[in-house]
Order: structure tokens, then sequence, then C-alpha cells
């Protein structure tokens, strides 16, 4: 890819994100066949660092790792020295003594991934830092859509709910955006960044006008872990008026399509009807995002083949 990490998606080329979903493409095919693994990382190490709880993003590394035959080794908080008080730097770069080709990490704390390219001579993978990005979410997410509508330009996107303390939310912006689709963003004022709109986007609060014309309705979750107190009067208030529900949707005369970046609060930001229904492309996301971090693993691998 000409660079040694994945740190964001801020910045990155449209040439360097088609090349990507060009790539996890082509390696949807092996996720077909009988035997779903291929010998393309055999050799190659790989350290996840997960810092934070994690259930699609770590399962979806650890399987892209083994079908591309690569040696792993997971690592988390709870079974780390940090809870000794060692530090994330002394942490990864002993991890990186035992000759470790790539790190992925989720950290609580935004730039962590980046601090850690600083310091480390492996290649580095943001799996989600914070409240800042989570690009290998975004790049799965344009894959499923380039799947379904076959090009992503001029694409009208709704991102629904709990923006300030979104990674998703930004990288997929980037993303979208650097790829021609057009953004909007909806949700309580108390939940949405000051001066977002400099990032291009449109802003709404009533979500009955933001979804006018929507071809892609992008629910978010309601990140109650990361907010303070009194951002929202209550649940049953935020689903009256932010929430994605099949009654919402029947006023919609346009076609759509549902995705959630996971996991979800069912009944709060969507009930269980529209995330099971006939719009949702939610497992679709799910699939795609093996595809996208083995596609990842191999260009920052250098893309040698072996076999």
């Amino acid at each position: 890819m000409g660079r040694e990490h994945l740190l964001g998606i801020e910045g990155m080329p449209a040439e360097r994100i088609k090349l990507i979903l060009d790539t996890a493409e082509s390696f949807k095919e092996v996720l077909e066949r009988p035997i779903r693994k291929v010998p393309t990382l055999r050799g190659v190490s790989v350290a996840n660092l997960f810092f934070e709880p994690s259930t699609r993003t770590r399962v979806s590394f650890e399987l892209a790792e083994k079908r591309l035959s690569a040696e792993l080794v997971n690592v988390s908080a709870a079974s780390s020295s940090v809870l000794k008080g060692e530090t994330l730097k002394d942490t990864a770069r002993n991890i990186e003594a035992m000759k470790v080709d790539i790190v992925v990490i989720r950290h609580s704390a935004p730039g962590a991934p980046h601090f850690l390219a600083r310091c480390l001579e492996s290649s580095v993978i943001n799996a989600g830092d914070g409240a800042h990005e989570h690009p290998t979410q975004a790049l799965l997410d344009l894959l499923t859509l380039r799947e379904r509508f076959g090009e992503l330009k001029g694409l009208r996107v709704v991102i629904v709910g709990d923006i300030t303390y979104s990674r998703v939310a930004r990288s997929n912006i980037w993303g979208l955006k650097r790829m021609g689709a057009s953004v909007a963003l909806c949700g309580p004022p108390t939940l949405m960044p000051l001066r977002v709109e400099g990032m291009g986007v449109e802003v709404y609060h009533n979500l009955d006008q933001a979804l006018q014309g929507a071809d892609v309705i992008y629910v978010l979750r309601l990140q109650l872990e990361r907010q303070k107190e009194g951002l929202l009067p209550s649940l049953r208030e935020y689903t009256n008026q932010w929430g994605i529900t099949a009654q919402r949707l029947t006023k919609l005369k346009q076609k759509f399509i549902i995705m959630h970046p996971g996991p979800l609060n069912r009944g709060i930001e969507i009930t269980p009807e529209v995330a099971d229904g006939p719009y949702s492309v939610i497992l679709d996301q799910v699939t795609n995002g093996v595809a996208v971090r083995m596609a990842i693993l191999y260009l920052l691998s250098g893309g040698k083949v072996e076999g």
C-alpha cells in the first residue's frame, strides 16, 4: 500500500481505499471455499493487543490471520503486565522483541496506535482508538456498499445517533466523502460534535427530515459507557426521536439499506424487526470484515503470496 501502518482513514487517497477493497473482494473467494485457508502469510507473526472489550473486531482479525496462515498471539488488558504498571510502550516493545511483524491494537486512548507506530518497527493496525477512528470498520462498510450499489459516488448516507463518541462515524465520514458519497448526520444536539459541519456534512436533529432521499441509513450504537450524565432525558425519548423503527421506515418512498457496526442495543437505536428485516445488511458487514482485514494484513506484509 506504500505505507507501513493503517492508522486511520483521514487523508487516505481514494486509490489506496480502492486497492484495499479490490484485494478484499479477491479474498472473499477464499472464504467461500470448503477449506477456508491459504498459506499467504505463513511465517508472519501478528500480535492482537485489545485493551477494550470487543467481539466482532477481535474475532474478525483472528479469523483473518488464521485464514492467511499467520502466527498470532492475543493480549488483553486483563492478562497483560499493564495491570502491574507497565506502560503501553514497554508492553508493545517487549512483544515486538519476540519478533512480531504486525501489531493490531484497540485502545481507549485516542492516538494510541499513532504513538505505537512511532515506537515500533512493526506495522501497526488501528482496531479502534477511543472516539477517534475505526478505519477497518469503515473499509468493510465501504466494501458492503460497493457490493450493493456498484458505485459509491453519488450515494446519500445518513448516519444516525451518537455522533460525538463514535469513532465509526468519523472514519466513515472520511471514507465516504473521499469516495464521492454525500453524508448527513442526525442525532440529539447533545451528541453532535461542535463545528462538525466543517467535515463537509449536513447536520439534522429531525430524523424524518434527514431520512428523505437516503440510500443508506447507518445506525450507531448509543455508547452509554462513554457518556457523561445528563446528555439524554431518557432512553425512551431517544428511541421516540431518533430510533429506527419499522413504522418510521414506512414513510420512506425510496429504496434504502440499513447498516449498523454492532453491537446492537435492540429496542433503543434500532428495533429487532428492522435489524433482522429485509433492508438490513448488518450480517454482510460482519462477513466483509474478515475479507477486509485479510486484505490489510496481506498488503501490509508486502503483498507476497507463498505457495
